[in-house]
């Protein structure tokens, strides 16, 4: 609202352009003197007046507190769904030039619901490109512009923070973020549907990586509960992808095949492609651990070919990793090694998870080769990113393999300090990047390790 003197003015040119008098504007509900000490500037006039005088007036409450037209309010919010709607089936490239600029009419007109719409929608696009110091900056500022709103407004900016942070690998800072935000709504008795699915959905992916089964279960099953209640279509399908991954775990294979069937029906309808790349990446991976590696290999190329088409290099890296890993027990090594070295070339930008998987699977391939040290090496650098962020279940494999490698090239001791380590960690063998395999999961090729209980000690 502006100041009293600017309302005043504006109240007064708008009666007279009118033809009313004060008498007239301010019947019935106030006097003359009133309206006579309002356009003085004398005072500060309530919302209920504004809203009557408006009425009188025939103009907009927000026009006459603000001297915005009601028109360019609407008009923005219009064009941030435009933006919205090119993110989900154009490039995010293209989103986030509408963005910045409908990011800079916000700041202009002083509309702080639409300037944190534009900044959670500039978050959505660096994520997908990748870029996630960026991506993490947005969502803050649209937590610090929604700070006085209830947490139900809050909610997909700390879910979008937490994605950040659980791309670059930092998986404990991930679930601290979203289990908080889940007990604020508890705590506050804000029992909103959209928000409880949208957080427990995300929290199912860090807690599957750290090995914590029986919470990811849990969110599942509330999310399951929860989704008959939540009206965004979008907000069901990508629960319904979440939940995949705790039927995987279990060994539910049909349950998981059904859940991302319903998952990628709805993207296909909604013609959401990055979310349906994102099924397709899933699907790939079942496959996979099912055996069925032709059909794997389709639907993995499948989701890498629509990622690369968004410019979505960061999930365009990760899939590789899954495909990686189907070319190699393929027996093509080759391949296998050109997309993994193409994913270690992006550095720490695509998270430390997938990037220990890479090399993994390179230690994995260096063994099968006979290349003993070379596999030693790989496995170390994996172990170092893996337990930097803490993805336990890819630890406790690594460290099973590495142990085998250690005891066959007679380093027994060290090969006890692996598998101790392992223990630790506690996952089935055949753990990968997006999450434990069942129990019929195919067994990987023995690797790992020397220079490892060195540098532990260190």
């Amino acid at each position: 609202m502006d100041e009293p003197g600017e309302i005043g003015r504006r109240v007064q040119r708008m009666r007279v352009e009118r033809g009313l008098t004060q008498k007239q504007l301010a019947h019935p509900s106030y006097t003359s003197a009133y309206v006579s000490t309002l356009e003085s500037g004398k005072v500060r006039p309530s919302e209920t007046a504004l809203r009557f005088l408006a009425a009188r007036l025939g103009t907009s409450y927000e026009e006459l507190a603000t001297g915005r037209p009601a028109h360019l309010a609407t008009e923005l919010r219009l064009a941030l769904t435009d933006a919205q709607r090119t993110l989900a089936t154009g490039a995010a490239e293209e989103a986030a030039a509408h963005y910045r600029r409908l990011l800079a009419e916000a700041e202009e007109l002083g509309l702080v619901p639409e300037q944190a719409q534009a900044s959670l929608g500039l978050g959505e696009c660096a994520l997908e490109a990748g870029e996630l110091p960026d991506a993490i900056g947005h969502f803050e500022e649209a937590e610090r512009l929604l700070a006085d709103e209830p947490l139900t407004r809050r909610a997909r900016p700390v879910r979008g923070r937490a994605v950040a942070h659980l791309l670059a690998g930092e998986l404990r800072y991930a679930c601290y973020l979203l289990e908080s935000a889940i007990d604020e709504l508890g705590a506050s008795g804000l029992a909103d549907p959209d928000s409880l699915v949208l957080l427990h959905a995300a929290v199912i992916g860090p807690y599957m990586d750290m090995g914590a089964h029986a919470r990811a279960a849990h969110s599942a099953e509330l999310a399951l509960a929860l989704a008959p209640q939540v009206s965004d279509p979008a907000l069901v399908a990508g629960m319904h992808r979440q939940v995949a991954r705790t039927f995987l775990a279990e060994g539910r294979m049909a349950d998981a095949d059904a859940s991302l069937a319903k998952a990628q029906a709805i993207y296909a309808h909604l013609q959401l492609s990055t979310d349906l790349a994102h099924c397709h990446w899933m699907r790939g991976y079942v496959l996979a651990q099912n055996g069925e590696l032709g059909s794997a290999e389709r639907e993995l190329r499948t989701a890498r070919d629509m990622l690369s088409a968004r410019r979505a290099g960061l999930y365009t890296a990760q899939v590789e990793v899954e495909l990686a890993d189907v070319l190699r027990r393929l027996g093509r090594q080759e391949e296998a090694t050109g997309l993994l070295a193409a994913l270690l070339e992006l550095g720490n930008s695509h998270g430390a998870v997938h990037a220990g998987g890479a090399h993994r699977l390179l230690g994995l391939m260096a063994e099968e080769r006979g290349e003993t040290e070379s596999a030693e090496e790989h496995y170390v650098q994996a172990l170092a990113l893996l337990e930097r962020s803490g993805a336990r279940g890819d630890l406790a494999d690594l460290c099973r393999l590495l142990g085998d490698l250690l005891r066959r090239t007679g380093r027994v001791e060290a090969a006890m300090d692996a598998y101790r380590t392992g223990l630790g960690h506690r996952a089935a063998p055949g753990t990968t990047t997006l999450g434990p395999a069942p129990a019929a999961a195919f067994r990987p090729a023995r690797v790992s390790g020397s220079r490892w209980a060195a540098d532990r000690a260190e």
